[in-house]
């Protein structure tokens, strides 16, 4: 009797973690918010692929340049220069180590630059840190509604 309840108590733990673990997932869509404004910029969505964490920009407030036509990025260079900004891939190859997802990169599509990144959530919010050396920079996204 006593390993019966024994084992139905680790079972009981195991699942609340796994449940816990799965609800701080970072997949899904985020909104980018601007730190001065606090309006949102965009909306990214976040998926795994091969056991690594990616994300692409899904949506714009202004999707479309002064001309009507679709935003570039024109600051990014390589393979991603003059891309349109909707469908760009921004995270690229995180792996998740312990709580955070890092070891990959991220792309400002503003300026171009890509910095060393890792993602983790905290407070139900994502924090996006974005490195150069030994300097830092962190946003928060809001789950998209």
């Amino acid at each position: 009797m006593m390993k019966r309840f024994f084992y139905s108590a680790i079972l009981a733990v195991f699942s609340c973690t796994g449940l816990v673990l799965a609800a701080e997932s970072p997949v899904g869509k985020w909104s980018t918010i601007d730190e001065k404004s606090g309006k949102v910029t965009s909306q990214v969505e976040l998926y795994e692929q091969d056991g690594k964490l990616f994300g692409k920009i899904t949506s714009l407030p202004e999707p479309n340049d002064a001309q009507g036509k679709p935003k570039t990025c024109t600051a990014c260079t390589d393979d991603d220069k003059n891309k349109p900004i909707i469908g760009l891939a921004i995270l690229k190859n995180l792996s998740l180590q312990g709580d955070r997802y890092k070891g990959g990169t991220l792309l400002d599509p503003d300026d171009g630059k890509i910095y060393k990144g890792e993602v983790w959530i905290e407070d139900g919010k994502l924090q996006v840190r974005g490195y150069i050396a030994l300097f830092f920079r962190t946003q928060t996204w809001v789950r998209a509604k």
